[in-house]
């Protein structure tokens, strides 16, 4: 499990907002919780949502620490990518760094619905169940959510010039 959603895990603590330097040992903290639990994951429910269920208690932990509370400024490093162009590979990078920063501006609780749903594509009564929230919460933080992120990008686009 561990090698299989590896990628998963750490994908969606950086998309809940894990700075980059911590996410590998974030991610490592949720396989610990996972394997302390494994025993209580019911094999005819989907995997996902239910790693996701532990990836966002760990990220709510992180951030309530205080020293994990600091802004980081200026421009992350992404990695390496052999994309086609230069050109390409910029429009892609900027695009990403936009849909990152407009996450930031989505509250914590209905980020978490809105990328299990929207980004991982789990159905809406297995995210109320991976966050352990009801399911008219889960939509209405669902239907909030949405409307934070294309209002945040919606302003960071005109911010950076775009149309």
């Amino acid at each position: 499990m561990f090698q299989a959603e590896f990628d998963y895990v750490w994908h969606t603590l950086r998309r809940l907002g894990i700075p980059e330097r911590d996410l590998a040992d974030v991610t490592h903290d949720v396989f610990e919780r996972v394997y302390l639990r494994i025993k209580t994951y019911d094999k005819s429910r989907p995997l996902r949502p239910w790693l996701f269920g532990f990836a966002f208690r760990v990220a709510a932990d992180y951030r309530r620490l205080s020293r994990n509370r600091c802004e980081q400024l200026g421009l992350t490093e992404e990695p390496f990518d052999q994309a086609p162009s230069a050109v390409e590979h910029l429009v892609t990078a900027e695009r990403l760094e936009l849909a990152l920063s407009a996450l930031e501006c989505v509250e914590f609780e209905r980020r978490a619905v809105f990328v299990l749903h929207e980004l991982d594509e789990c159905a809406i009564p297995d995210v109320a169940e991976a966050l352990g929230i009801n399911i008219n919460t889960a939509y209405s933080r669902l239907r909030m959510a949405r409307q934070e992120f294309q209002k945040a990008a919606r302003r960071l686009r005109s911010q950076r010039g775009g149309a």
